[in-house]
């Protein structure tokens, strides 16, 4: 990942410095610091009608170029508005690496427990899911979770035994396993957003109104964007997810054992350091395992025998 920059270094007078260095036409509107629990870069906005974000970490430096190509191509095909940059900045005196600036994105991050109509983010999930793997892939770079779930086999396991004493190590290792088992990913790679988490999902007036950070955006298994229904749906909504994508049971069991990779990464790596990061990690794991438990001893379906298919 490489060396990163405390938030306290990146704060409104850089961000004005920066500006008003290579950018003078905006050097006299307003700047505020946007609070985020994220890691790799820090956001502020300009003006009204805008927003920074500077990475505060060298591995995210490059996202920026990435957003820049491909993200005003992708735009047009997706149903929802996506961080298309106006302009790149570049690296200046004491601040290393390049940034950008951006259009600002109306909305609001989902708070778990207090989504207005899951059953319509839901299906909002699903079509930008589906619309974004529908545009082609020629050319398009890897995704960073491009790898096979097997490639992540001892780093996740590492994390279950890491966190035995707050993790029920053994259902999520019969989980993990079970997603191992699971049929690979037959067709070629696809485009994926990969990081389909609550801070990087806006919603306005009850609907999906835009996907920010494509920092993990490139080619991969589409299973990875399932992770969006233990990330940022209740329970109850993850079927309407499911069903609107019209995903196979393999592809559902990749999905879910990504997301319990993750979660376990992010928990081992934030639950000293991040509270907000690391309360989310412990409740997508929650989530896995106890979808998991009622996949293996479904409730008894008291109208048995009257049921509809699907």
């Amino acid at each position: 990942m490489g060396a990163g920059i405390s938030t306290d270094a990146i704060d409104t007078s850089l961000v004005r410095r920066l500006i008003a260095a290579q950018f003078p036409q905006w050097a006299d509107l307003p700047v505020a610091r946007v609070e985020s629990a994220g890691t790799a870069n820090a956001m502020f906005r300009l003006g009204e009608d805008m927003a920074v974000r500077l990475p505060r970490v060298e591995g995210a430096a490059g996202d920026v170029e990435k957003e820049q190509q491909w993200l005003p191509r992708l735009a047009p095909s997706l149903p929802v508005a996506v961080p298309v940059p106006l302009v790149k900045g570049m690296p200046d005196g004491d601040y290393p690496w390049p940034w950008a600036v951006y259009r600002w994105l109306n909305g609001e991050t989902p708070v778990a427990g207090h989504i207005a109509d899951p059953g319509q983010l839901a299906k909002d999930l699903a079509e930008f899911v589906a619309a974004l793997r529908r545009i082609d892939p020629e050319g398009g770079p890897d995704s960073y979770r491009s790898e096979p779930l097997a490639a992540r086999d001892t780093t996740t396991r590492a994390a279950i035994g890491e966190l035995r004493e707050v993790v029920d190590a053994d259902a999520a290792t019969a989980v993990w396993e079970a997603a191992l088992g699971a049929p690979a990913w037959p067709g070629p790679a696809v485009w994926i957003h990969a990081d389909l988490q609550p801070g990087n999902v806006l919603i306005a007036d009850g609907r999906l109104s835009a996907v920010i950070d494509f920092g993990c955006l490139g080619l991969g298994d589409p299973a990875v964007d399932l992770i969006a229904a233990w990330y940022v749906l209740p329970a109850q909504a993850r079927g309407v997810f499911r069903s609107a994508l019209e995903r196979d049971d393999a592809a559902w069991e990749r999905g879910r054992g990504w997301a319990l990779s993750i979660a376990l990464d992010e928990l081992r790596y934030y639950r000293e350091t991040n509270p907000v990061m690391a309360t989310i990690a412990r409740r997508v794991i929650h989530g896995v395992l106890n979808d998991a438990d009622h996949d293996a001893n479904p409730a008894p379906d008291p109208h048995h025998g009257h049921g509809h298919g699907g």
